[in-house]
């Protein structure tokens, strides 16, 4: 099935998908949802990184005064 195939078909259509579109709309789910998990994972360890940081030149402060 073309990329184009897949594309033009829609899911409210009044045809019923084939087996293979069917399973290149859930592959294509799949992925674009492993891409979502890797962005948050990746923006959570940002702003932990981000937080310890903060947490470390705070009790540096403390400690020169």
């Amino acid at each position: 099935m073309s990329i184009e195939e897949l594309k033009s078909y829609r899911l409210n259509s009044m045809e019923e998908p084939t087996d293979e579109m069917l399973e290149a709309i859930m592959l294509g789910v799949q992925e674009e949802a492993r891409q979502t998990t890797i962005k948050a994972q990746q923006e959570l360890d940002r702003r932990f990184n981000e937080m310890k940081a903060e947490i470390e030149r705070r009790r540096a402060e403390r400690q020169h005064q």
